[in-house]
């Protein structure tokens, strides 16, 4: 039992640390993020989309890991008569938000800990690009469905663990840890999703970029805050490694794969 006990510990201070990393790095990229984060800026605006028409019950509304208010923004201009708290953990990310939307609805939380009081029951839950960054983010989407009342909508965007396959393979060949973040798979997601909603939309998007190199890709994740890692930071010749085994430029495209997700919470019968 004692030993349950420690390990159970063990794992809580871990998640604590890598969440604080996770915060620690946005916090220092806060002001360059929007002009760096052009991937997000896009899907944003795509999700946004989505969510345009939708017909939502009474109840509040949030953007979940809202950051610096991308999401938020893009869904507030679609529909003016709705307003989005912004939930984020990175509080230098919230000012930048502060500046750029005055009088924004903002609250400091930790997803980890679950959805705040201020959410429950709500009409829509949006999020993008950050449920990967939480501890369990398969138990947490599962919680934000819960949370929806009847007749409400989660709108969800999040890159998924078909992404960065040259980086992957080049962390094999050069037989170096990869240290990218996990993500979770788009199956399963899609599954725990529809356990409790209705999906309407539901698409896996590619994206991709041209390889300019180790260097400017990994130089790209840091300008945006997500560098975090949960294993050690490559030593300097397990790095060189890498970079000698990454494909070369123009030969293999980098790409990513997002989940897009919208669905409806049934109404009660």
């Amino acid at each position: 039992m004692a030993r349950a006990d420690a390990t159970t510990a063990s794992a809580a201070s871990a998640a604590d640390a890598f969440s604080r990393q996770v915060r620690r790095c946005f916090g220092r990229q806060a002001s360059h993020y929007e002009r760096a984060a052009r991937l997000q800026a896009a899907v944003a605006w795509r999700l946004a989309r989505h969510t345009r028409n939708l017909p939502l019950p009474p109840g509040p509304c949030g953007d979940l890991g809202a950051g610096s208010g991308l999401l938020a923004r893009a869904i507030e201009r679609q529909r003016p008569d709705t307003r989005l708290l912004r939930v984020d953990n990175c509080p230098e990310l919230l000012a930048q938000e502060a500046q750029d939307c005055l009088g924004a609805p903002q609250l400091l939380w930790d997803l980890d800990q679950g959805l705040p009081r201020q959410l429950r029951g709500a009409a829509l839950l949006a999020s993008g690009f950050a449920l990967q960054w939480l501890e369990q983010p398969e138990q947490q989407l599962a919680h934000w469905c819960g949370q929806l009342r009847p007749g409400g909508w989660l709108a969800l965007a999040v890159p998924t663990a078909a992404s960065f396959a040259p980086w992957r393979l080049a962390a094999e060949r050069a037989e170096v840890p990869f240290t990218g973040l996990p993500l979770p798979e788009a199956s399963r997601l899609e599954a725990i999703a529809s356990r409790q909603l209705e999906l309407r939309h539901c698409q896996r998007l590619r994206f991709s970029r041209s390889n300019e190199g180790a260097w400017p890709f990994l130089r790209q994740i840091k300008a945006i805050g997500a560098q975090a890692s949960r294993g050690p930071r490559l030593a300097p010749g397990e790095l060189r490694r890498l970079v000698a085994h990454w494909p070369r430029a123009g030969r293999r495209q980098l790409e990513w794969e997002v989940l897009l997700l919208l669905g409806q919470k049934p109404w009660a019968r």
